[in-house]
């Protein structure tokens, strides 16, 4: 079993769902239905296997739901069926959240040749299941961790003494780099030094702009800073290559999906 799932029964179900176990007969067997009560994206699919036996899936991770959908329907001994209902929707509304979120995201910026990045602002725990769920929803993950990109902010180049003594440290790694320019100094510094993926972060979208046309394509454009579905358009339109918001992952709204049950 994934070890979330089960630290996430675990908490819930303790030493036993006492309610259930008082009400209903051992031996009684049912079917539940997992229905969308909202227009959604859906993320998650993978983790009802984890815990239910018998699964029928109406959609996929990714889709569109509309209002009244069934997701997807379970069977089994009706106990299990109510023990485990809120821990699978617990991870099925956070998850399609993201992914509902991470598409208004991409839908705002279709056709600007601009793609939508998530970030590490994640769940501690949930960031394999968030950065799935974000890209369900259409966005590409950002670097996983600290351990598979790396990543030069303000603090790195303080630490490191310079811009172009960070980039000239960091190649050893092997990784792909990319660097943060807070400066018309840093940016010439950082292009000099051969930086091939730059972070401009807390521009306006006028700013950003003349920012990219200075660059001129020298490197990858990446814009960071309070970015928002009403604004990332104007941001995507300044001819960046991505911009990355966390509040796909770390603001996601759970949206609205029910359980319901039904003896056989």
């Amino acid at each position: 079993m994934n070890p979330i799932v089960r630290i996430a029964l675990e908490e819930d179900i303790g030493s036993g769902d006492v309610t259930t176990r008082a009400c209903v007969p051992e031996s009684r067997q049912a079917h539940g239905r997992f229905v969308a009560r909202e227009p959604l994206v859906v993320a998650g699919l993978g983790l009802l296997p984890e815990l239910y036996d018998q699964i029928i899936v109406h959609k996929h991770d990714g889709e569109r739901c509309a209002a009244g959908d069934v997701i997807a329907e379970v069977r089994g001994p009706a106990r299990l069926l109510l023990e485990r209902e809120r821990v699978a929707l617990n991870f099925l509304q956070r998850l399609s959240g993201v992914a509902t979120l991470a598409r208004q995201f991409a839908d705002a910026v279709a056709g600007t040749g601009c793609r939508v990045l998530d970030t590490r602002k994640t769940t501690p725990g949930l960031r394999a299941l968030e950065k799935a769920a974000a890209a369900a929803g259409g966005v590409l993950n950002h670097r996983m961790g600290l351990y598979d990109a790396v990543l030069i902010k303000n603090n790195h180049i303080t630490a490191a003494g310079g811009v172009r003594d960070a980039i000239e440290r960091a190649r050893a790694s092997g990784l792909p780099i990319e660097v943060e320019v807070r400066t018309r100094e840093e940016l010439s510094q950082a292009l000099d030094a051969g930086a091939g993926h730059l972070l401009l972060d807390n521009l306006t979208p006028s700013e950003a702009a003349d920012w990219v046309r200075e660059i001129g394509g020298r490197a990858k454009v990446e814009l960071s800073g309070g970015i928002t579905l009403a604004n990332v358009r104007a941001y995507a339109e300044t001819g960046a290559d991505f911009v990355s918001c966390g509040a796909i992952t770390h603001s996601a709204r759970a949206v609205d999906i029910s359980f319901r049950l039904e003896l056989e």
